[in-house]
């Protein structure tokens, strides 16, 4: 499964633990970048990226994101 509209915020596939399957894994920090150019204020993006993506679970292999450690 994946996010619709986040493809460049992919950053890998999360390893399966027993009994789950692979998810795909993406940097929320770029997700929320993403979600600001379409025109959404900070706050704004913030609210529709923890109500309309994170909060939308589909089942097992619902996308995962993570925040990234500064390299």
């Amino acid at each position: 499964l994946v996010a619709d509209g986040f493809d460049e915020c992919i950053v890998g596939i999360s390893d399966p633990a027993p009994s789950r399957v692979p998810c795909v894994v993406y940097d929320r920090a770029r997700a929320i970048h993403n979600l600001r150019l379409q025109g959404m204020d900070r706050d704004e993006a913030e609210e529709y990226f923890s109500f309309n993506v994170v909060g939308a679970w589909v089942g097992e292999g619902t996308p995962i994101f993570v925040e990234l450690a500064p390299a």
